[in-house]
Protein backbone atom coordinates (compact mmCIF):
# COMPACT_ATOMS: atom_id res chain seq x y z
CA UNK A 1 0.00 0.00 0.00
CA UNK A 2 1.43 3.72 -0.80
CA UNK A 3 0.97 6.72 0.96
CA UNK A 4 1.31 10.10 0.50
CA UNK A 5 2.53 12.94 3.34
CA UNK A 6 2.34 16.56 2.35
CA UNK A 7 4.46 18.65 4.46
CA UNK A 8 3.85 21.97 5.06
CA UNK A 9 5.39 24.44 7.55
CA UNK A 10 3.04 24.97 10.16
CA UNK A 11 1.29 28.07 11.61
CA UNK A 12 0.53 29.84 14.61
CA UNK A 13 -2.58 30.48 12.82
CA UNK A 14 -4.94 27.66 12.34
CA UNK A 15 -7.06 29.01 9.55
CA UNK A 16 -3.93 28.13 8.04
CA UNK A 17 -2.90 24.57 8.81
CA UNK A 18 -6.86 24.25 8.66
CA UNK A 19 -5.97 25.52 4.94
CA UNK A 20 -3.50 23.01 4.21
CA UNK A 21 -5.61 20.07 5.48
CA UNK A 22 -8.13 21.30 2.84
CA UNK A 23 -5.87 21.24 0.08
CA UNK A 24 -4.57 18.03 0.96
CA UNK A 25 -8.37 16.32 0.91
CA UNK A 26 -8.52 17.75 -2.39
CA UNK A 27 -5.20 16.60 -3.47
CA UNK A 28 -6.00 12.94 -2.31
CA UNK A 29 -9.67 13.20 -4.21
CA UNK A 30 -7.81 13.79 -7.04
CA UNK A 31 -4.91 11.43 -6.76
CA UNK A 32 -7.61 8.95 -8.65
CA UNK A 33 -6.71 5.83 -5.59
CA UNK A 34 -2.63 6.45 -6.68
CA UNK A 35 -2.13 6.53 -2.71
CA UNK A 36 -4.53 4.14 -0.32
CA UNK A 37 -3.79 7.29 2.22
CA UNK A 38 -3.10 10.84 2.17
CA UNK A 39 -2.26 13.53 4.85
CA UNK A 40 -1.06 16.57 5.98
CA UNK A 41 1.99 16.65 8.27
CA UNK A 42 3.57 19.94 9.55
CA UNK A 43 7.10 20.35 10.78
CA UNK A 44 6.33 22.99 13.63
CA UNK A 45 3.39 24.62 14.91
CA UNK A 46 1.11 22.22 14.32
CA UNK A 47 -0.16 18.69 14.52
CA UNK A 48 0.82 16.09 13.20
CA UNK A 49 4.65 16.22 13.09
CA UNK A 50 5.99 14.62 9.97
CA UNK A 51 7.05 11.83 12.10
CA UNK A 52 3.90 10.86 14.08
CA UNK A 53 2.28 11.34 10.50
CA UNK A 54 4.72 8.47 9.06
CA UNK A 55 4.39 6.36 11.36
CA UNK A 56 0.78 6.96 11.20
CA UNK A 57 0.38 5.64 7.75
CA UNK A 58 2.62 2.98 8.03
CA UNK A 59 0.54 1.86 10.92
CA UNK A 60 -2.04 1.70 8.63
CA UNK A 61 -0.43 -0.91 6.45
CA UNK A 62 1.71 1.41 4.38
CA UNK A 63 5.07 0.05 2.82
CA UNK A 64 5.75 2.89 0.77
CA UNK A 65 5.67 6.36 1.69
CA UNK A 66 6.13 9.45 -0.18
CA UNK A 67 6.82 12.73 1.65
CA UNK A 68 5.86 15.90 -0.52
CA UNK A 69 7.45 18.88 0.39
CA UNK A 70 4.87 22.06 0.22
CA UNK A 71 7.67 24.57 -0.39
CA UNK A 72 8.27 27.27 -2.47
CA UNK A 73 12.08 26.91 -2.13
CA UNK A 74 14.83 24.26 -1.09
CA UNK A 75 15.73 26.36 2.10
CA UNK A 76 16.87 24.32 5.23
CA UNK A 77 13.46 23.13 6.17
CA UNK A 78 13.40 21.34 2.57
CA UNK A 79 17.50 20.29 2.52
CA UNK A 80 18.17 19.57 5.80
CA UNK A 81 14.68 19.58 8.54
CA UNK A 82 12.44 17.42 6.69
CA UNK A 83 14.87 14.74 5.89
CA UNK A 84 16.04 14.62 9.78
CA UNK A 85 11.89 14.60 10.10
CA UNK A 86 12.01 11.88 8.00
CA UNK A 87 15.06 9.65 9.90
CA UNK A 88 13.31 9.70 13.07
CA UNK A 89 10.25 8.37 11.74
CA UNK A 90 12.75 5.55 10.25
CA UNK A 91 13.91 4.96 13.50
CA UNK A 92 10.61 3.96 14.89
CA UNK A 93 9.67 2.28 11.95
CA UNK A 94 12.83 0.64 10.06
CA UNK A 95 12.14 -1.03 6.90
CA UNK A 96 9.49 1.00 5.31
CA UNK A 97 10.47 2.43 1.82
CA UNK A 98 10.08 6.29 2.17
CA UNK A 99 10.53 8.60 -0.69
CA UNK A 100 11.41 12.06 -0.60
CA UNK A 101 9.55 14.03 -3.95
CA UNK A 102 11.04 17.43 -4.62
CA UNK A 103 9.61 20.52 -3.57
CA UNK A 104 6.55 22.01 -4.83
CA UNK A 105 8.58 25.03 -5.78
CA UNK A 106 10.73 23.07 -7.93
CA UNK A 107 8.27 22.08 -10.12
CA UNK A 108 7.99 23.06 -14.14
CA UNK A 109 4.41 23.79 -13.53
CA UNK A 110 5.03 26.83 -11.42
CA UNK A 111 5.98 29.06 -13.70
CA UNK A 112 3.06 29.21 -15.82
CA UNK A 113 0.75 28.95 -11.95
CA UNK A 114 2.65 32.34 -11.43
CA UNK A 115 1.65 33.76 -14.97
CA UNK A 116 -1.87 32.63 -14.49
CA UNK A 117 -2.53 33.85 -10.81
CA UNK A 118 -0.13 37.63 -12.49
CA UNK A 119 -3.04 37.77 -14.98
CA UNK A 120 -6.22 37.06 -12.76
Amino acid sequence: MKALVVVAHGSRREASNEEVRELVARLDESAGGSFAVVCAAFLELAEPSIPDAIVDVIDQGAGHVTVLPYFLSAGRHVATDIPAEIDKALVRRPGVEIHLAGYAGSSKAMLPLLLNLAKS
